[in-house]
């Protein structure tokens, strides 16, 4: 940019303190920061309300679809214990000990899985965020130092 232009853009007026036309100007412009604030506030809003709607309409058919699948596979389960009783059975052994035998064999792996989920349970304590939450001590800020 050459000098003329820049100065062609610079107001030939000297500011004073304490002029009214100085002032005006002032919380004209403050007035129009806000409005723009304010508008901006609005839009970032209004994006948030759309993904949040569009985010909420896939975990509905996340949760559906995930129904569906624990049906079917609840249903191929059952289908699988089945054939295994009727094998047991066509293989000498009597109804009531090969439903019996698959009710054992439900009841651990219901046990496995129970202790699987025992196991996790301990990451959904957020630890480290609560920790990150807490004020800093000069014992903390040792222990951290340390580490």
């Amino acid at each position: 940019m050459n000098k003329e232009a820049v100065k062609n853009k610079i107001p030939e007026q000297t500011v004073k303190a304490g002029d009214p036309l100085n002032d005006a100007g002032v919380l004209e412009i403050a007035q129009l920061l806000w409005d723009e604030l304010r508008e901006l506030s609005v839009d970032r809003l209004h994006l948030a309300a759309l993904e949040m709607q569009r985010a909420v309409d896939g975990l509905v058919s996340m949760v559906i679809s995930g129904v569906m699948i624990a049906v079917l596979l609840l249903s191929a389960w059952l289908g699988a214990l089945a054939a295994v009783v009727l094998v047991l059975i066509e293989n000498g052994v009597t109804v009531s000990s090969a439903i019996l035998l698959a009710v054992a064999a439900n009841l651990f792996l219901t046990l496995i899985l129970f202790a699987a989920i025992r196991r996790k349970r301990r990451f959904f304590q957020f630890s480290s965020t609560l920790r990150s939450l807490q004020p800093i001590t000069p014992e903390r800020l040792d222990a951290e130092k340390s580490s």
